[in-house]
């Protein structure tokens, strides 16, 4: 499956530089976003919305390889180890916004 093409970790990038790369992340209620993979370690930072879902591929090596339904906490923020390989869908009635903070190696 390492031959397919993968979408970007968010809808659009905010901010980039040698230590971070910062995503926002915009899905209409039953949106779901591009399947895409996390090089990085990252943090995910809930803005708002209702209910979201990690739809993970079988390639995933990242901590989420079983489809999950959360509820949308704002303010949350959740650290997540790279390799996951997934997309995000809105399953709630409301539009989902989070941030997404990669965390460069630096080395």
């Amino acid at each position: 499956m390492s031959d397919r093409d993968m979408g970007d970790v968010g809808t659009r990038l905010l901010f980039e530089d040698d230590r971070v790369r910062v995503w926002q992340v915009r899905l209409a209620p039953g949106e779901q976003g591009a399947v895409h993979r996390h090089e990085l370690d990252h943090l995910l930072v809930q803005v708002a919305g209702d209910r979201i879902a990690v739809v993970p591929e079988p390639d995933s090596a990242g901590p989420f390889r079983d489809y999950l339904e959360a509820d949308v906490v704002p303010g949350a923020v959740v650290a997540v180890r790279r390799g996951g390989v997934e997309s995000a869908r809105n399953v709630g009635t409301q539009p989902y916004l989070e941030v997404v903070v990669e965390l460069k190696d630096r080395g």
